[in-house]
C-alpha cells in the first residue's frame, strides 16, 4: 500500500504508517486505503502482530478533514458519505484477528484517538495530548468513541472528555486507563514495536483465542461467554503450541511456539 497509508513488515510485526503529515487527518482516500489495508493483512498468515502510528512528530492523527465537512451538511450525507464506512472500516480495526498497538505520537484527536482505541494496546509519548474536541464543532464523536472511550475508561470521565472536549495529557490518559503506557519523549514507536517483538515471540493462536474472549465479554452473557471459551480452549489446547508449551513445561525448557 502506498499514498496516504503505508505498510512494513518484519517478523510477523506489520508496522502501519498513517501517511498523512503533518497531522496525518483522515479523508475519504486514507480511509479507503485503510480498509483495504486491514483487509490485506489480516489475511496474512504469516501476520501476527500489527502497530498503527502517524507520519512525522506532530500528530498520530488530528482526526478528519474538516474540509471534507462542507459536502456533508445536508441531511443524511454525513452518514451515507464517511461515517456508515468510516465506521465499517473501524469495526474492521476493532475486530483485527491478531493483536494489534497504536503508537500516539503528538496529537490523538477526533477520529485518531477513535481509531486508537479500537487497538488492543496504546502507547503513547510523554508528550502526546488526547481530545475528542468534536463538540466544539457542534457535533459529537460518531466513529465509535462514544462506545470504546466510554468502555476503557467509564461513563463519567468519558462525558467529562466528550462534553468538554478539552485535551488530556499522556499522564492522565494512563492515569485513566485510557492508554496503557507512556514512553519517553519521541520513543512511542520504538515502545509499540518493543511490545508488539515480545508478543510476536508469544503463542498466536492463544493471543487471538483470548483477544476474542475478552472483547466479546462485552456482547455476551455469562452463560454463553463461558462456552465461547470452552471453545476456544479445545481449540488453543489442540494447536502446535497448546502442545509446545505442555511440553516445554514438563521439559523445563523455553518454549519454541510456531505461532499456527
Amino acid at each position: 500500500m502506498t499514498d496516504q497509508v503505508e505498510i512494513e513488515i518484519d517478523g510477523g510485526v506489520a508496522l502501519l504508517t498513517l501517511n498523512n503529515p503533518p497531522l496525518n487527518l483522515a479523508t475519504l482516500a486514507s480511509t479507503r486505503q485503510l480498509n483495504g489495508a486491514l483487509d490485506q493483512l489480516a489475511a496474512d498468515p504469516a501476520l501476527l502482530v500489527l502497530v498503527i502510528r502517524g507520519a512525522g512528530e506532530r500528530a498520530f492523527s488530528a482526526g478528519s478533514d474538516i474540509s471534507e465537512f462542507p459536502a456533508y451538511l445536508a441531511a443524511g450525507d454525513v452518514v451515507e458519505k464517511k461515517l456508515r464506512y468510516e465506521n465499517e472500516t473501524l469495526v474492521k480495526l476493532d475486530g483485527f484477528p491478531k493483536p494489534t498497538i497504536a503508537a500516539l505520537n503528538g496529537l490523538a484527536y477526533g477520529g485518531g484517538l477513535e481509531l486508537a482505541v479500537c487497538c488492543d494496546l496504546i502507547v503513547a509519548d510523554e508528550t502526546a495530548k488526547l481530545s475528542l474536541p468534536e463538540i466544539k464543532l457542534g457535533v459529537f464523536p460518531g466513529s465509535g468513541g462514544t462506545l470504546r472511550v466510554t468502555r476503557r475508561i467509564g461513563t463519567a470521565r468519558a462525558k467529562e472528555m466528550m462534553f468538554l472536549g478539552e485535551p488530556i495529557t499522556a499522564a492522565q490518559a494512563l492515569d485513566w486507563g485510557l492508554i496503557n503506557r507512556v514512553a519517553g519523549r519521541g520513543g512511542a514507536v520504538e515502545g509499540a514495536m518493543a511490545l508488539a517483538r515480545e508478543l510476536a515471540e508469544r503463542p498466536n493462536v492463544a493471543l487471538q483465542a483470548c483477544k476474542q474472549a475478552i472483547d466479546q465479554s462485552f456482547e455476551l452473557t455469562e452463560d454463553a461467554a463461558i462456552e465461547q471459551i470452552l471453545s476456544l480452549m479445545e481449540r488453543t489446547f489442540a494447536s502446535d503450541d497448546g502442545r509446545e508449551g505442555v511440553r516445554a513445561f514438563f521439559a523445563k525448557e523455553d518454549p519454541k511456539f510456531k505461532h499456527r
